[in-house]
């Protein structure tokens, strides 16, 4: 059958079929490509010494992971905890003067899964160096988070309710104005992102978070998400949700460095990821709950930049698409 148009109905049927066939294995294809295998390439390290047991163990490592340690030379063990704190390094070499040992300091905050890599290959590296191994952990994460996860899945949360919150104003409440639309997404993502903590830290205590800032980084990522579909569904009416899909969960979750570390992920991944949603709201959110003496307003401007420039392509063309509107 064919509508007056002269096409038939079930075009549009065909369509989404073809794309959600294609679509699954995307998803599948992007999740399992950026986090099946995670692959060192070049992690910092602090080397405080450089004693030669240091350098055979560092070599061994070097070898074990099929990549290099990028050497950062501190003259104290001070100024190399310091290079911690500021997220340049993600473990500390020192031999030990008492017994040369050496101790090899982790910073599962940093970085889980780059933590993990590095304790694996640890005592391999060390036995073929000929040395003994003290290793520890400078910076751990939180008792209810072990794997170091909790940050990315609430901010999976938040990038996935914020875009589908928009979705449904349009669908059951498109007779908002422009502005008055604006504002629905800005109370949703406020109280969800309130939901989140409420559940994850105050109800499961899964992960202790600082409320104003995680709260704060929670619902600037769900308006961020929001406006997002919102600027796509000006520019591509009904099928918004496919350039939303592709960026914000195809993209830009795997690249987020949430469940793998950007140093770990296949590049260019790990420098995509730092520039997009998702990426930046992990970075922050990860900044405020670890590193709160030491942040930095990269991640804020990203998310932002995202806000700001979806908002304005919503509000240009909203003219141009709906003048009713």
């Amino acid at each position: 059958m064919t509508d007056p148009s002269g096409r038939s109905r079930f075009r549009p049927a065909v369509v989404i079929v073809l794309l959600l066939a294609v679509g699954a294995g995307l998803f599948a294809g992007s999740y399992s490509f950026a986090m099946a295998h995670p692959t060192p390439h070049h992690i910092p390290v602090a080397v405080v010494d450089d004693s030669p047991s240091a350098r055979r163990f560092v070599a061994r490592m070097d070898a074990e992971l099929s990549t290099r340690l990028v050497q950062r030379r501190f003259a104290t063990r001070a100024a190399a905890v310091d290079a911690v704190e500021r997220q340049r390094v993600f473990a500390v070499v020192q031999t030990k003067a008492e017994n040369g040992a050496i101790s090899f300091d982790l910073v599962s905050a940093a970085g889980a899964s780059v933590a993990r890599v590095l304790a694996a290959a640890a005592p391999t590296a060390a036995a073929q160096a000929g040395v003994r191994l003290s290793l520890g952990d400078l910076k751990p994460l939180q008792p209810g988070d072990p794997q170091g996860l909790a940050i990315f899945y609430i901010t999976l949360a938040a990038v996935i309710v914020g875009f589908l919150g928009a979705v449904q104003l349009t669908v059951h409440a498109s007779e908002l104005r422009p502005l008055e639309r604006f504002a629905a997404i800005v109370v949703y993502s406020a109280l969800g992102s309130l939901s989140i903590v409420a559940v994850v830290d105050w109800g499961l205590h899964v992960l202790r978070l600082p409320f104003p800032e995680s709260w704060a980084v929670l619902t600037l990522t769900m308006v961020t998400s929001g406006l997002v579909f919102t600027a796509f569904y000006m520019l591509f009416d009904k099928w918004a949700i496919l350039p939303t899909w592709l960026l914000m969960v195809l993209l830009g979750n795997p690249s987020s460095g949430g469940a793998v570390s950007w140093l770990l992920l296949p590049q260019p991944l790990g420098v995509i990821g730092r520039w997009l949603p998702p990426g930046a709201s992990v970075n922050a959110q990860h900044n405020a709950i670890y590193f709160a003496d030491d942040q930095y307003a990269f991640p804020y401007l990203v998310l932002l930049g995202w806000a700001v420039a979806a908002a304005a392509i919503a509000w240009i063309w909203r003219r141009r698409r709906y003048p009713h509107m």
